[in-house]
């Protein structure tokens, strides 16, 4: 088998390892049944001394039973293959066996490895089954009970040997022994040993189903070890085994993994979804597998679990005594969670030089538009999985993978807890589809810009300091209804590589006191935690002015502008705020905007490119159309224009006609009356319908 694995591989390292991993698999395997050479000797004894005592005739239900010549039988077969191991197999230093390190890491006495090893028997050899039941005097009873495996070990069945199979005994407590049917009397409860630790000593390491349903193990990703990995290393090296890592960022859990791989432990990754998704999750066995492996646990990020499922991981922190854990979320950690005092430890985001060279990785090369992908907040993990789905769409799309199928990855990792509270939209929408006059689109660029470059700024440079301010972009886009802001919006979202949030403020403004506040910070909460551009539109109905307290009502509207101002200067995300009046929103706002956009009423230029853009290319002109005497004569906003152009299609679909500019001047006639203005006929000249 090694020289296939030589063949396939390739690898010369490979198939060392390979050969090395036999090896300890094949000494494991010869000092298990050494050892259990020595129990089948003391069951040997035990059988012959039971037949000398039994001086008895012919019981009449002997087929019921194990005869005395029956059990010699069993004894005279020869010895199966396994028992005795190749010659060739060197065994090396007991303290790199792994019923060694089984002892060791489950603070194992000697008795409770011999008791271990007399109930493992029967798993491994099937001839104990036949002695034990002959033991036992029941053919039922195929397995070493407890008073049964006490005399083959050499202790009193009265005496303190018996508490080694308590339920607090490292044995059973550690779940490498389950103690059955508890209705019997003690002596007589059968002994089990787990598959999966029958499948650990014989060299199996694959995870038990029930562990695997919720946590795998996971090798570091040879990143370069940072200062925070060699400190928390030399923490868990010099004892340390419960640390909480604070990472807004997402990054915490290869930081984690690092730790350990750099302090001599392997990593079991929990995911919290997973375990929050199990009717009765299997932790006992999780921090089991931990130590069969000598491997931390890693958990988080928490927030899964958080409030209603705190109960699991105080459970995992008082099972998983003296195994390392490393859990990590972006809230703080409170200490009621854990009957074990943890450490908490905050992470630093990552230089945007290492973002680049994550991103570098995992496409597998510089790509060109690495520059665009600045703005994006991803931890390791969520990058990986962000690339994976560009690879499956650019595989789809036969292709190779571009900018727009990265952006499309990163969105993909977005959760649906936003969906909840907000409309979300995927942007379609470019620069070229709305019409802006310079000095407005300057300010967009300047969002944008700000949106990409404010790890760098905000984080490495440190330019918003203390004070628990975050590292959000805040704007404010001002102008009359119709002038494109929602759309703008919109085109920042897509510009950035990011889904645009509509927040609906309906469902935000409660007439109960302190509902709507806790309405926004669900909605801030959620917005930390997905790539989005955060949209409130029509915000002064939120973000307006504080007035003089002259009553109950005027102190609950000022406390809700209160929370709404700490709550934006601490926002981590992107928001935009729109307004029909700028003068509405309170001054205290103003100055915690880092973009505010005037959005004016488009002048004649403006609206003929706008009739242009919203006449859409398919759309069939009748020869009469005059869209300079449509943006010359009638002074409307782009919203407007764009209802006008629907109307006028209905129109001209419902005649199975292109547009004339009778259907034009008709949807004008029709918007005006809409808005409530005055309709002169010289204003609308020939075309206008009577009536």
């Amino acid at each position: 088998m090694i020289g296939a694995a030589v063949d396939l591989v390739g690898e010369p390292a490979v198939a060392d390892r390979l050969r090395g991993v036999a090896r300890a698999r094949a000494a494991d395997v010869a000092h298990l049944w050494r050892r259990l050479g020595a129990v089948e000797r003391r069951v040997r004894k035990a059988v012959e001394k039971a037949a000398d005592d039994d001086g008895s005739p012919l019981d009449p239900h002997r087929g019921l039973y194990l005869t005395d010549e029956a059990v010699r039988r069993v004894l005279d077969q020869p010895v199966q293959p396994p028992l005795h191991p190749p010659a060739a197999v060197a065994e090396p230093e007991r303290s790199d066996l792994r019923l060694t390190r089984l002892a060791r890491d489950f603070r194992l006495f000697p008795l409770d490895v011999e008791l271990l090893l007399v109930s493992i028997a029967p798993d491994v050899d099937a001839r104990f089954e036949s002695l034990y039941a002959y033991l036992n005097d029941d053919v039922r009873r195929r397995r070493a009970t407890v008073g049964l495996a006490l005399r083959l070990c050499g202790a009193p069945v009265a005496g303190p040997g018996r508490f080694r199979l308590s339920a607090t005994s490292p044995l059973v407590a550690g779940g490498l022994v389950v103690v059955e049917t508890p209705e019997n009397p003690a002596l007589a409860r059968p002994l089990r040993v787990p598959d999966r630790v029958v499948a650990h000593l014989l060299g199996d390491d694959a995870l038990a189903p029930e562990v695997a349903a919720f946590a795998r193990v996971v090798a570091p990703r040879g990143e370069p070890e940072s200062e925070l990995v060699g400190r928390l290393a030399d923490a868990l090296s010099g004892g340390a085994r419960a640390l909480h890592l604070r990472d807004p960022a997402g990054d915490a859990g290869p930081i984690a993994v690092a730790a350990l791989a750099s302090s001599g432990w392997d990593a079991l990754v929990v995911d919290p979804v997973a375990l929050a998704d199990q009717d009765h999750p299997a932790l006992a066995e999780t921090v089991r597998e931990a130590r069969l492996r000598g491997a931390g646990l890693v958990l988080g990020p928490l927030e899964p679990l958080l409030p209603q499922r705190v109960r699991l991981l105080r459970e995992l922190a008082a099972r998983a005594e003296g195994v390392p854990l490393l859990l990590h979320g972006a809230g703080h950690w409170d200490p009621r969670w854990s009957p074990r005092p943890v450490v908490p430890v905050p992470v630093p985001s990552p230089a945007p030089d290492r973002l680049a060279a994550r991103w570098t990785e995992a496409l597998g090369g510089d790509p060109g538009f690495l520059p665009d992908l600045a703005g994006y907040r991803l931890g390791a993990e969520e990058l990986d999985r962000a690339v994976a789905v560009a690879e499956g769409l650019a595989a789809v799309q036969g292709g190779p993978v571009g900018l727009a199928h990265v952006r499309a990855g990163v969105r993909a990792q977005n959760g649906a807890g936003l969906d909840r509270l907000a409309r979300r939209i995927v942007p379609s929408v470019g620069w070229d589809d709305v019409v802006l006059p310079a000095h407005t689109r300057k300010q967009l660029t300047e969002l944008v810009m700000r949106a990409r470059h404010r790890e760098r700024v905000l984080g490495e440079w440190r330019m918003r300091p203390g004070g628990g301010r975050g590292r959000g972009v805040v704007a404010l886009f001002a102008g009359e209804s119709g002038t494109g802001k929602t759309m703008s919006a919109e085109v920042v979202a897509a510009e950035i590589g990011m889904d645009l949030y509509v927040v609906d403020l309906s469902t935000v403004v409660d007439k109960y006191i302190g509902e709507t506040e806790k309405n926004l910070e669900r909605i801030f909460t959620e917005a930390a935690g997905v790539h989005g551009v955060l949209l409130f539109d029509e915000a002064d109905a939120v973000f307006g002015k504080r007035s003089e307290v002259k009553d109950a009502h005027d102190r609950n509207a000022n406390v809700e502008s209160a929370y709404l101002l700490q709550r934006v200067e601490s926002f981590d995300g992107i928001a935009v705020l729109t307004t029909n009046l700028r003068s509405n929103v309170d001054e205290a706002f103003t100055r915690r905007i880092d973009v505010i956009a005037d959005f004016p009423v488009p002048d004649a230029e403006q609206r003929r490119a706008l009739w242009e853009r919203c006449l859409a290319p398919a759309l069939p002109r009748a020869d009469d159309v005059d869209l300079a005497f449509c943006a010359e004569r009638f002074e409307l906003a782009g919203g407007s224009i764009r209802a006008c152009a629907i109307t006028a299609a209905y129109l001209a679909a419902a005649g199975d006609r292109p547009v004339t500019m009778a259907d034009l001047v008709d949807a004008i006639h029709q918007e005006y009356r809409k808005l409530g203005r005055l309709v002169l006929e010289s204003e609308f000249g020939p075309w206008l319908a009577p009536g």
